[in-house]
C-alpha cells in the first residue's frame, strides 16, 4: 500500500527528474483545464444548439469527477508532501493551502446545489467557480510556478508598494471630495465617487466619467495623475527584479553543476589511472 502512495504522489505532485508518467498526467490535467475554460465560455452563447450544450455538460460531469479523484488522492498523499507533520495535521495542512482551496473551488459548484436550495440567479453566480480550474494550471506549468514562485518571494516589498498606493488613493479620495462636493454634487456624492476617481486617476485609466471642474481639484488630480504614473510602475519593477534573480539564480545552479560534473569526470579520470597502475604494479609483482 506504501508503495502504491508513493508512486501516486510521484504522479499527482510534479516531478522534476523528468517521470514519465507525471508528465503525461501535468499536460492531461492542462488540456482538462483548458477544455473546462473553453466549454464554460462557449456555454454563454444562446445560439449554440442544445446537443453542443449537452456535449458540455458532459465534459463538466467528466471533470468533475477527475477533479474530485484529483482532490481526494492529493488529501490523501499529503502526508508525504509535509513528511514532518503527523497525518490528519498534513491533512490539514494542505486542505488549508491555496492550491487546495482553488481545487476545491473548482469543484464546489457541483456539489452545492444537493446540499443548499439556491435560488437560480445564485446559483448562476455559484457556476462561475468553475473559473478557479484555470488557476489549476499554475501547479502543471513550470513557467506559471516561476511566476507564483518570483511573487512569493517579493510579498513583502510588493504589500509594501500595494499599501503605499491605497494610502495614496484614500488621501486623494477625501481631499477630491471635499474640493469637487460644492461645484458637483451630483458627481461627488461622497467618498466612494472620490476613490473611483483616484483609482482611474493613478492607474493612468481615465475614462472621463467623473473629473475635476474646480482650480484645486486640476491641481491635485495632476499631481496624483503623475505620482500614479511612478507609484503604479514600482509592483512592475519589483515583479521584473524578481524575475531576473530568478533567472541568475538557475543560470548560476546551472553553472555550478557543469563545473561539478566537470571536477567529477575529472576525479574519475584520475581514479581510472590510478586503478590503471595499481592492476599493471601488481601484475608486475605476480610475475616476480
Amino acid at each position: 500500500m506504501n508503495r502504491i502512495k508513493r508512486r501516486i504522489f510521484n504522479i499527482i505532485n510534479h516531478d522534476e527528474n523528468g517521470n514519465l508518467a507525471s508528465k503525461i498526467f501535468d499536460l492531461f490535467m492542462i488540456a482538462l483545464i483548458i477544455v473546462n475554460v473553453v466549454t464554460i465560455i462557449a456555454d454563454t452563447f444562446s445560439a449554440i444548439p442544445i446537443v453542443f450544450k449537452n456535449v458540455f455538460r458532459a465534459v463538466d460531469i467528466f471533470s468533475l469527477a477527475i477533479f474530485t479523484v484529483e482532490y481526494i488522492l492529493r488529501l490523501w498523499t499529503a502526508d508525504l508532501l509535509y513528511p514532518s507533520s503527523i497525518k490528519y495535521k498534513a491533512r490539514l495542512k494542505y486542505a488549508f493551502s491555496f492550491m487546495s482551496i482553488v481545487d476545491l473551488l473548482s469543484i464546489l459548484p457541483f456539489y452545492l446545489p444537493f446540499i443548499f436550495p439556491f435560488d437560480l440567479r445564485v446559483l448562476r453566480m455559484i457556476r462561475l467557480l468553475r473559473l478557479f480550474r484555470l488557476f489549476k494550471i499554475n501547479r502543471y506549468t513550470d513557467a506559471l510556478r516561476t511566476v507564483g514562485n518570483v511573487i512569493k518571494k517579493k510579498a513583502a516589498p510588493l504589500i509594501s508598494s500595494f499599501a503605499v498606493v491605497f494610502i495614496l488613493m484614500i488621501i486623494a479620495s477625501v481631499i477630491m471630495y471635499n474640493i469637487e462636493c460644492d461645484a458637483q454634487p451630483e458627481v461627488f456624492q461622497n467618498a466612494f465617487s472620490g476613490i473611483w476617481w483616484s483609482i482611474v486617476t493613478l492607474t493612468t485609466v481615465g475614462y472621463g466619467d467623473i473629473y475635476p471642474v474646480t482650480v484645486f481639484g486640476k491641481i491635485l488630480g495632476a499631481v496624483i495623475a503623475l505620482l500614479g504614473i511612478g507609484l503604479v510602475a514600482v509592483p512592475t519593477g519589483i515583479i521584473s527584479a524578481g524575475f531576473i534573480e530568478s533567472v541568475d539564480n538557475d543560470k548560476k545552479e546551472n553553472e555550478n553543476l557543469e563545473e561539478l560534473n566537470e571536477k567529477l569526470n575529472k576525479l574519475e579520470y584520475k581514479l581510472d589511472t590510478i586503478l590503471t597502475k595499481l592492476e599493471s604494479y601488481d601484475k608486475e609483482n605476480k610475475k616476480d
